[in-house]
């Protein structure tokens, strides 16, 4: 097992933006990069082999709350990891579940042991403990394991923020010693991540990032953002922390956002990111493209027979009109689905790679001014 580890290779002379690459048993991955979300071991809509063969994504997200319930660790187990249930051959990063207990307000207890929750499937009882999370994960087998955390709300309490990241330092030095007693179960390696927390106050920011950086991680990871707060929060955030993390470590931006918030924080240093955007507002008709963002149900392109977005050579951009699509969304046929969830998602993956370029021309600051008047307009 070779270990997982970052390179920086690249830094930007008119920002903090730097490119490199994350290393791991599963291949090599350019960063900054957008990772696809397949929460229940499937990016909805988009076939394994797309996502390989059409998107290139080298990584790809998994959620240990929703494969724990179904089809539960057993079994997946027995198929030999997820990986191999998934017939996924490249990277895969599981999230903790922290996010999925914190949306679940409603059903969840939290404890200084851990959190106990009621299943959204049919409200059997759980309880997560910082050493149940890794020992799901070494289960599972994904090649980065996410800490277990609490996602604070906004707005929120300074008070309660602050005991909130109390929980969240204690359960990852739990989750720390329990990743250390254990080994992977599938031959490769796996790297147990952290994450700051600390809602939107900066010195509570600072105590986290400080404490997390204290571990020996290829990543630190930052949560609790993009959960309502103003957009002046968020990139002030990123930027604190990509000063005040590590400079020869991944930065993690979990859960973030539109390509706007990918190229503010790609900006302040930061180099991986997921989020269910793209192929959620695919699912609803939102298009991204290289010239704008396109609403595909609208009356306007009943008789358009350009090209889906000719600025991308995905197959399904070029050789599909978007009259065709919009038809598809109008007659409800699932094809609508596949074509609009791998627009989005190449052009995730299009602006990532023309950001990795740009950096490493020295130009990413003068070329992320000139880009996002154009993909942030309505066409």
């Amino acid at each position: 097992m070779m270990g997982i580890r970052f390179l920086c290779t690249h830094r930007d002379p008119g920002s903090s933006a730097r490119c490199g690459a994350l290393y791991t048993d599963h291949g090599e991955i350019s960063t900054p990069v957008f990772m696809p979300v397949g929460t229940q071991a499937t990016v909805k809509a988009v076939h394994q082999r797309e996502l390989q063969e059409q998107i290139e994504a080298k990584i790809i997200l998994g959620n240990t709350y929703h494969l724990y319930l179904r089809p539960g660790t057993s079994v997946i187990a027995e198929a030999g990891g997820l990986h191999q249930f998934m017939g996924w051959k490249r990277a895969l990063l599981t999230d903790s579940g922290g996010y999925q207990v914190f949306s679940l307000s409603e059903r969840r207890k939290l404890r200084e042991e851990g959190v106990s929750f009621a299943s959204h499937i049919d409200g059997s009882k759980h309880l997560f403990t910082p050493e149940r999370v890794v020992d799901i994960q070494r289960m599972l087998g994904s090649d980065i394991m996410m800490a277990l955390d609490e996602c604070t709300p906004w707005p929120c309490e300074r008070s309660y923020a602050e005991k909130s990241m109390g929980i969240t330092h204690r359960w990852l030095e739990r989750g720390m010693e329990q990743y250390q007693r254990t080994r992977p179960h599938y031959g490769h390696a796996q790297s147990f991540i952290p994450i700051a927390q600390g809602s939107v106050f900066d010195d509570l920011r600072e105590q986290s990032f400080a404490f997390i950086s204290q571990l020996d991680a290829p990543v630190y990871a930052i949560g609790g953002l993009s959960v309502g707060e103003p957009e002046e929060d968020l990139i002030r955030l990123v930027h604190l922390a990509g000063k005040t993390l590590p400079q020869d470590r991944a930065r993690y931006l979990m859960g973030v956002g539109t390509p706007k918030n990918l190229l503010d924080a790609i900006d302040a240093g930061i180099d991986m990111f997921d989020c269910v955007l793209p192929t959620r507002n695919a699912r609803h008709g939102i298009l991204y493209t290289t010239r704008g963002i396109l609403h595909i149900r609208n009356a306007k392109w009943k008789t358009d027979f350009t090209p889906v977005d000719e600025g991308l050579t995905l197959p399904t951009s070029r050789d599909h009109t978007r009259a065709y699509l919009r038809h598809l969304f109008h007659a409800g046929e699932l094809l609508a689905l596949q074509i609009a969830s791998l627009q989005n998602l190449a052009f995730y993956a299009w602006l990532l790679a023309e950001a990795r370029q740009q950096i490493q021309k020295g130009r990413f600051a003068e070329w992320k001014r000139e880009i996002l008047p154009v993909i942030n307009r309505t066409l």
